[in-house]
């Protein structure tokens, strides 16, 4: 059964880094562009970050550029968004993407 299971959010201060996991099952994985997108109160979820099935193409939105990192390991099936120099407009929940498969997501809130 295809699944994709988020972690690592919570609470962290303005400036502070935080590291998101998705681990995925179900799939094969290696063979999938992935993504991060986000979502806040009342609007769309938005894409904040995408690799390649290899990880060698990233994209990323302008609003987190320079900030996050989206990573993976085929070895492990999962996904990592590492995001540094967190701001309070970046508290949302952060969900993880595959194809039509979307993870149940994770709070990241920036408060301090």
């Amino acid at each position: 059964q295809e699944q994709l299971v988020e972690s690592g959010g919570g609470l962290v201060q303005p400036g502070g880094s935080l590291r998101l996991s998705c681990a995925a099952s179900g799939f094969a994985f290696e063979a999938y562009y992935m993504g991060w997108y986000r979502q806040f109160p009342g609007h769309e979820r938005e894409l904040v970050a995408s690799i390649s099935n290899g990880g060698t193409i990233t994209w990323y939105a302008n609003s987190v550029k320079g900030r996050f990192t989206i990573s993976r390991d085929n070895a492990k099936n999962t996904l990592y968004l590492r995001m540094n120099s967190v701001k309070p407009e970046d508290t949302a929940v952060y969900y993880c993407n595959l194809g039509y498969y979307w993870g149940q997501g994770t709070q990241v809130t920036v408060s301090g």
